[in-house]
């Protein structure tokens, strides 16, 4: 009876390890906040002063809220995204919003919406993404990071909840909100149902 018990303590601190090694990874970052992903009224250095106040990790999602045939999304080269092109493009353009983007590769990662001058007016993205456990480096000029060395598969990770589109009533995560306490709060609640059942 001991060794079962031995066996259930075993499996708890595994699942708990797990469980919060994917909830640490995973932030939402609700791109520009309240503005949402919109010709800013500050030009580029809207989104760029969101940025510096966050800190990107891979595993962690961008969500861009923007209506459906008023705005895209699309991650570019920094070529493209200085020269607001749409050349060479890193995937494929997303049409429908809200558009969530999983972070997975460190470096920097730059986005545009490609309708007409929306780019030149300023609806571009630059980031800075860090490995997990990683310090992120200084914002001053886009530089590239060398790829991760971490063996962490945040793929393996629980999808984090998508964020609503402006105007359902139910608004989106808030900004930095991550799944780390709805994964606490769905682990301790399991834990006490193996420990009352197998101890």
């Amino acid at each position: 009876m001991a060794g079962k018990h031995i066996n259930v303590a075993v499996f708890m601190v595994a699942m708990l390890a797990a469980l919060l090694q994917c909830g640490v990874a995973q932030t939402v970052h609700v791109v520009g906040d309240d503005l949402g992903w919109v010709i800013p009224q500050g030009g580029a250095s809207a989104y760029d002063a969101w940025a510096a106040s966050k800190k990107f990790v891979i595993g962690d999602t961008l969500v861009f809220n923007f209506a459906t045939n008023q705005h895209d999304v699309l991650e570019v080269p920094r070529a493209s995204f200085d020269s607001c092109s749409s050349a060479n493009p890193i995937g494929s353009v997303i049409t429908t919003g809200p558009a969530n983007i999983t972070l997975s590769a460190a470096g920097e990662h730059y986005y545009i919406c490609t309708f007409s001058q929306h780019c030149s007016l300023g609806q571009k993205l630059s980031i800075t993404v860090s490995s997990p456990g990683a310090s992120p480096s200084p914002r001053t000029a886009p530089a590239p990071i060398p790829p991760p060395t971490n063996d962490t598969d945040p793929a393996a990770c629980a999808p984090v909840p998508a964020a609503t589109s402006p105007g359902t009533g139910i608004p989106p995560p808030p900004p930095g909100s991550s799944s780390h306490a709805i994964t606490a709060s769905l682990l301790f609640p399991m834990m006490s149902i193996f420990v009352y059942w197998f101890m």
